[in-house]
Order: C-alpha cells, then sequence, then structure tokens
C-alpha cells in the first residue's frame, strides 16, 4: 500500500453509485409490493375462476378482479416509470425524458421494474464492497442507467420523431427569424440610406438647375452626379424590395402583389382571395414566390400575358402562376439558371411544395401550396 489518497473522482463517483444503489432500493422494493398487489390477486382470481369459483356472486367478484387489474396495471407501472426517473435525475442527473405515447411502452417499462427489484436488493447488498470496488460500482451504475434509457424513455421511433419535431421547429424559428431580419434591414435602409440619397439626388437636381450658366465641363460633372444619385436611389430601392417590400407589412399580401402585377412588364391578371392573413414568413415567402415566377416569365416563357391566383382553403395557401408562353419549363436541378429551384427552395423552407405542370406549347402552371401556420 502506497497510503496515497484515492484520486477525487473515485470518491464523488463511489458517493454517487451509493446514493443510487440505496434509491434504487428502495424504488425497486416500492415497486415490487405495488405490482405484487395487483398481479397476486389477479392470478389467483383466474385460477379460481378456472377451477370454479363456488356461486354466482364469487365469480362476479373474481371476474371483476380479472378485468379491472389489466386496466389498472398501466397506470401503476407509468407511475412507477415516474418514481424511478426522478430518482435518476436526483441521484445520477440522468434526464431521461418520458415517453410521447407511455402506454405503448408499458410492457418495456414493467420490464425495468422487474429487474429494478433483483437489481435494486443486489446493488443494496454490494455497497459495503463499494470502497473497495469502485469498478464495480461504476459499472452497476452505467447499467442501471443504460437499462433506464432503453426501457423508460422514449423508443426509437419516438426519438426519430421527436428529433423529426424538433427541427421543424428550428426551420421554422430559422425561417422566421431570417423573415424579422430582412424587415428590419428593410425598415434601417429605407430610414437611413436611402433618405440619405433622396436629399443628396434633390440637392444635386437644384444644383443642376441652378449652375446652368456655369462653365460646360462644371455643368457635366454636377448632371453626372445627378444621374448617378438618382440611378443608385433606384437601384436601393429595389434592393430593399427585394429584401422585404415595406408594403407587405403595412397593408398585407393583396395590396404587395398588385405592387408587383402593375410593375411587371406584361400584362398580369392577379386574384388574391385569403380571407384570414397567413403567418408573416409565409406571406413573404408567397410573395417572392409570385415575384421569381413573374420573373421567369417574362425571361423564359416568350409570354403575352400571366395570371396570378392566391386563395386560401383551411390552413394551406394556394398560389398559382399560369402563362400562356411556350412552355417545356422543367423541374429543375440547382445551377440550371431557371430559377425554378429557387421557387421550390422557397416553398420547402416553410414545409410546402411546388409543382410545374408546363407542356411544350403551354400554358405553364406553377403551383405552390404552403401551410399558414408556418
Amino acid at each position: 500500500m502506497s497510503g496515497r489518497p484515492e484520486p477525487l473522482y473515485l470518491d464523488l463517483m463511489t458517493w454517487r453509485a451509493t446514493k443510487n444503489a440505496l434509491a434504487g432500493l428502495l424504488t425497486g422494493l416500492a415497486g415490487g409490493v405495488l405490482l405484487g398487489v395487483l398481479i397476486v390477486p389477479w392470478g389467483a382470481a383466474l385460477v379460481t375462476l378456472i377451477e370454479g369459483p363456488g356461486g354466482w356472486a364469487h365469480a362476479a367478484i373474481y371476474t371483476a378482479v380479472v378485468l379491472v387489474v389489466p386496466l389498472l396495471a398501466p397506470w401503476v407501472v407509468q407511475g412507477l416509470s415516474v418514481l424511478q426517473r426522478s430518482r435518476l435525475r436526483a441521484t445520477l442527473g440522468a434526464e431521461i425524458p418520458a415517453p410521447v405515447r407511455p402506454l405503448r411502452r408499458t410492457w418495456h417499462q414493467l420490464a425495468y421494474h422487474l429487474l429494478a427489484l433483483f437489481a435494486g436488493v443486489g446493488g443494496a447488498l454490494l455497497v459495503p464492497l463499494f470502497p473497495v470496488a469502485p469498478g464495480l460500482a461504476r459499472w452497476l451504475t452505467q447499467t442501471d442507467e443504460r437499462l433506464a434509457r432503453a426501457l423508460l424513455g422514449p423508443g426509437r421511433r419516438e426519438q426519430l420523431a421527436q428529433r423529426v419535431e424538433s427541427l421543424a421547429r428550428s426551420r421554422a424559428d430559422l425561417v422566421a427569424a431570417a423573415d424579422a431580419e430582412r424587415r428590419r434591414i428593410e425598415r434601417d435602409l429605407h430610414d437611413g440610406a436611402q433618405q440619405r440619397l433622396v436629399s443628396l439626388a434633390m440637392n444635386l437636381g437644384m444644383a443642376r438647375e441652378r449652375f446652368e450658366a456655369e462653365p460646360e465641363p462644371v455643368r457635366r460633372a454636377i448632371a453626372a452626379a445627378h444621374d448617378e444619385a438618382v440611378l443608385a436611389l433606384t437601384e436601393l430601392r429595389e434592393f430593399i424590395r427585394g429584401l422585404h417590400p415595406a408594403v407587405l407589412s403595412d397593408r398585407g399580401l393583396d395590396a404587395a402583389l398588385s405592387g408587383l402585377a402593375a410593375r411587371a412588364p406584361l400584362p398580369v391578371r392577379l386574384r388574391v382571395d385569403v380571407a384570414k392573413p397567413a403567418s408573416p414568413a409565409v406571406e413573404a415567402v408567397a410573395y417572392f414566390i409570385v415575384s421569381e415566377a413573374i420573373t421567369n416569365v417574362v425571361k423564359h416563357a416568350q409570354a403575352a400575358r400571366a395570371e396570378v391566383t392566391v386563395t386560401r382553403a383551411g390552413d394551406v395557401l394556394r398560389i398559382t402562376v399560369t402563362d400562356d408562353g411556350r412552355g417545356g419549363a422543367l423541374p429543375s436541378t440547382p445551377g440550371e439558371g431557371t430559377g425554378l429551384h429557387g421557387l421550390e427552395q422557397r416553398a420547402a423552407a416553410v414545409d410546402g411544395t411546388l409543382s410545374i405542370d408546363s407542356p411544350p406549347g403551354g400554358p405553364t402552371i406553377i403551383t405552390a401550396e404552403l401551410p399558414c401556420e408556418s
């Protein structure tokens, strides 16, 4: 013996294992008693019914026991599971989530409670050995936690379903956060840089008129500066509109789409029938889908006119963009440059779908369906 003290982590591990074993003994015995109170009378009543209860009154009582105990057992098992998860959290700091549908995991949980009865007694007997066998204590504690996670927690399918739901919520939060950030940038640019450019363009315009008698080089320089300021202001306004149109927040989807239709270089017939607004993120996606679809029509379809219809049926916002162009648009792949992939990405960002019907010769019909509450 070297006389050196045990490492601190072994002392802590021994103490945690000791607490867990003693608590496991108590909860295991409690579970055994409760399950025994259910199982023993149920078994006795079942045997009596098989052998003959000896009278209608006794038969009714035994039948009631046989029928009622299976109804009570799952709730007893769930209560014991809550107790065991609390024990593991208190002694080991292990957070074991409850199953989403606990009744479907009743047999798994029952198996743990039956094992816990024997493991609790065995673990308590091994408590005196912990000071000289820390490895055994660690193994017993880890085994207990692994069994609890496998039998008391959600199953594999539930874990996957919870993960998918969590990812969907995270994506929805990211979409909403991105939309909120675009709106903030739009407001900042509108109230800041755009206003300064407006002031600059106005001052240069007044200077252009005021200094008409100046030499030609001066007038050309002022005129060029004025034209550049006006062009920069126009480009900034288009950029701001591409981030998030202010009219969408101020007046809603109908007004924002009306502005799109009015600015389009070809006739666009618009019909919006949305009794109840969708969430801001979904309305932003709807706006940009229509905007990019009209841009595609102008660039690629060789169309004379287009039609946009937006309706809401229940919790689904349906968008249809139709043109009388040459057709032949195909579902896109990244990098094609047609813009259709961007439309699909817009819809998918809020768990929506997008379909394209574009036979050669037209017409082309783009349909998007977006869940309104994303």
